[in-house]
């Protein structure tokens, strides 16, 4: 229960919080790296669950429960694999779709760089610490963050910024199958032994 807690909160903030959050808060956002997160997160929230049908199989002794835990567990399981290779596959898709939010959003500027558009584009600059799409001829007139000296390409911090929350959920989902396939062994160890004490009784 602890780890789904822990997977659900490590979801939500890596959603919520740092420099990809500020993708998010405009019509467009890159919803196959947020679609990663929300798989994320339910499975934290299944782990939760089924957590609590292991204590309780486990506390009554109830082979049943303890099935339905493996089963549970088992379809968690598969889920992981098949959203890291989901992910694996759709890293340079997320990508591009993060990198063409930002793209659109300089060609608005450069086309009327007044008013809301002004301020989106300052945003991703502050997250992302950055300014424009490259050389300096790209970052002129743009608003840039006052305290960067030598003002980063956008699209590459993009890039990393995606690249480094990718791996820090392929650490936990690795850690989270860990889990998985102990609980799986320990829910079927305990279910022999509850059955060959009831054989000796």
């Amino acid at each position: 229960q602890l780890a789904g807690l822990a997977v659900i909160a490590f979801g939500l903030w890596l959603r919520f919080g740092g420099a990809m959050a500020d993708f998010a808060t405009d019509k467009k956002s890159p919803e196959y790296f947020f679609l990663g997160l929300y798989v994320l997160v339910g499975a934290g929230a299944i782990m939760s669950a089924v957590g609590f049908f292991g204590c309780c199989g486990a506390a009554r002794e109830s082979q049943c429960l303890l099935g339905a835990f493996f089963a549970c567990l088992l379809v968690i399981f598969a889920a992981e694999v098949t959203a890291g290779v989901f992910a694996f596959l759709g890293k340079k898709v997320a990508i591009q779709e993060a990198q063409k939010i930002y793209e659109d959003a300089y060609d608005d500027y450069m086309k009327n760089p007044v008013g809301k558009v002004n301020s989106t584009i300052y945003r991703y600059h502050v997250a992302l610490q950055c300014c424009g799409k490259g050389n300096a001829e790209h970052q002129a007139g743009l608003p840039c963050p006052e305290n960067i000296q030598l003002p980063k390409n956008c699209l590459v911090e993009i890039q990393n910024v995606i690249d480094t929350n990718l791996h820090l959920v392929g650490i936990v989902g690795i850690a989270i199958a860990g889990i998985t396939i102990f609980g799986m062994i320990f829910s079927m160890v305990l279910c022999c032994a509850i059955r060959n004490t009831r054989d000796m009784i």
